[in-house]
């Protein structure tokens, strides 16, 4: 086991400050990473941490300050320059051609790739070591968001970094992966690797960091140590107040079954997608109903076929206070009272090129009156997307900001907001919270629970089970297209959820049935 050098910091920061038009990114920024040493850097959506790795990575260039990398003084113009000093970097948002493989995918993020057999024996062995399922030769198109972040984990480290910044690496990885990955990172820091976090999960702050640096409003100011605070401390540091907790959903009552889901099937894309198998539930008036699973099980399916969006091949009944919708176009839907939010809200729930009023239009025209006759109505479309604005904090200059200037967490409150804020009946949402900060989850949580209590049903679809065990009534689980029967939240054996989302079908591990790889280590795991 490498020495840790205490003395020279690895990475070292000198009055970073990045200006850009209307706002200062990051103001007089200080902080110093050791080398062996797993480092948080913690912030609210838009507090800066994004542009400040991105001028450690070479993507910006700070407009005052000092980078001083391994005790000397660097000027680092591109992303090539700080691999070639041993950076890496793990990205939030992805870089990929979803036309081409992983394989390909990440040749083309290394400067010199070796030949491909090589490469690909190299891939599996970094997905071995991480405990990661992903074919080398899958296309990224038929990938979930969860395998994509596996491609830009396993790309940055075959460069054998010195320096890993990891931004959300876990936002949509099971417990039993984050450990595993936890383990590998444990590793690399022994092995003299330092390593930058950045993440919204406080308890995996606390879990795995031994130092973090606090930025609110571009600029430094707090440091701690994570493993003296709290989850709640470090919030309330990053937020500069009181955590408000959600409202207590225990006395709330039950109507009658409005959603109802009943032996849906459809076919999966292909030729990797995954095929729903007579997939029922159904969700009560003032109900939050939450679907966990690991990534690629066929949420994104599921979701598609819920919302509209597919309809090829379809079989079985989906309900709305009683009327047939299975067959129904999505305008159809949502003029019935059905609201969505896909997980993928960059290019997906919105267009980043255009505006939030224009972004407003794409779902809510029919049930806010943004548009008549067929023609546009822009200033009631500017008006709502102004209130969408305000009602959920986004951090965004107005309804002209174009959607793909916003940081994720702020993209994401204003996604939700558009959807909730048009009272809808029934609103499917997966991976409601990802990547945002403590408060503004708590925020989407919360207006969440307030759709409910106006007899509202809700569908999360979500991987962070501490998000669906604070939120939801009851759960069930999705495994490679199916879905097991629901369960309460209220005495649930988390146990039992880590065997489902392995692959367990209701067996034990000592059973015949085949049992997937996440399962047999997480029965170990509990069974230690």
């Amino acid at each position: 086991m490498a020495a840790k050098a205490a003395q020279v910091p690895r990475l070292a920061l000198k009055d970073i400050s990045k200006r850009f038009p209307g706002v200062v990114a990051n103001d007089r920024v200080s902080f110093a990473v050791p080398a062996g040493a797993i480092h948080a850097l913690l912030g609210e959506n838009g507090a800066g941490k994004s542009t400040l790795v991105k001028i450690i990575y070479g993507v910006q260039a700070a407009d005052d300050g000092q980078i001083v990398f391994d005790g000397q003084p660097v000027r680092i113009g591109s992303p090539r320059e700080a691999r070639a000093l041993g950076i890496g970097m793990v990205f939030q948002h992805f870089s990929l051609f979803e036309a081409m493989t992983v394989l390909e995918n990440i040749a083309l993020g290394m400067d010199n790739p070796p030949p491909r057999r090589e490469l690909e024996a190299r891939v599996r062995a970094v997905l071995e070591s991480y405990g990661l399922a992903l074919d080398p030769h899958r296309h990224v198109h038929t990938l979930s968001v969860g395998e994509r972040q596996r491609i830009e984990i396993v790309r940055a480290l075959l460069q054998n970094p010195s320096l890993l910044i990891m931004d959300e690496p876990t936002s949509v990885l099971t417990p039993q992966e984050v450990e595993q990955l936890f383990t590998t990172l444990r590793r690399l820091a022994d092995e003299g690797c330092s390593i930058l976090y950045i993440s919204h999960k406080l308890h995996e702050i606390k879990a795995l960091c031994q130092s973090a640096t606090i930025m609110r409003g571009g600029k430094v100011v707090a440091s701690c140590d994570p493993r003296d605070e709290s989850a709640r401390s470090m919030a309330e540091l990053m937020i500069g107040g009181s955590l408000k907790d959600l409202s207590d959903k225990t006395d709330c009552t039950y109507g009658e079954a409005r959603f109802v889901v009943n032996a849906l099937s459809a076919p999966g894309e292909p030729p990797f997608g995954t095929s729903l198998k007579d997939v029922s539930f159904s969700v009560r008036s003032g109900e939050i109903f939450g679907i966990a699973g690991v990534a690629g099980n066929g949420q994104n399916e599921l979701l598609a076929v819920l919302s509209g969006e597919r309809q090829a091949g379809v079989s079985g009944s989906l309900t709305l206070d009683g009327e047939e919708l299975v067959h129904a176009s999505v305008g159809a839907r949502r003029r019935a009272g059905l609201a969505s939010a896909p997980e993928e809200r960059n290019g997906h729930a919105a267009v980043p090129g255009m505006t939030l009023a224009e972004n407003a239009l794409l779902s809510a025209r029919n049930r806010m009156g943004l548009s008549s006759g067929g023609l546009i109505r822009s200033r009631a479309a500017k008006n709502y997307a102004a209130k969408v604005i305000e009602a959920f904090s986004v951090k965004a200059t107005g309804p002209g900001a174009a959607a793909g200037s916003l940081s994720g967490g702020n993209l994401q409150k204003y996604v939700m907001g558009r959807e909730i804020m048009q009272n809808p009946s029934v609103l499917v949402v997966s991976q409601p919270t990802w990547g945002v900060d403590a408060g503004a989850a708590g925020f989407i949580r919360q207006a969440m629970i307030d759709l409910v209590a106006k007899g509202a049903c809700v569908v999360v679809v979500s991987q962070d089970l501490d998000e669906l065990l604070e939120l939801c009534d009851r759960l069930a689980v999705i495994n490679e297209g199916r879905l097991s029967e629901p369960m309460d939240v209220k005495g649930i054996s988390i146990e039992r959820v880590g065997l489902l989302m392995g692959g367990i079908h209701g067996a034990s591990p000592e059973g015949d049935a085949p049992i997937r790889p996440a399962a047999k280590a997480f029965a170990a795991e509990i069974s230690a």
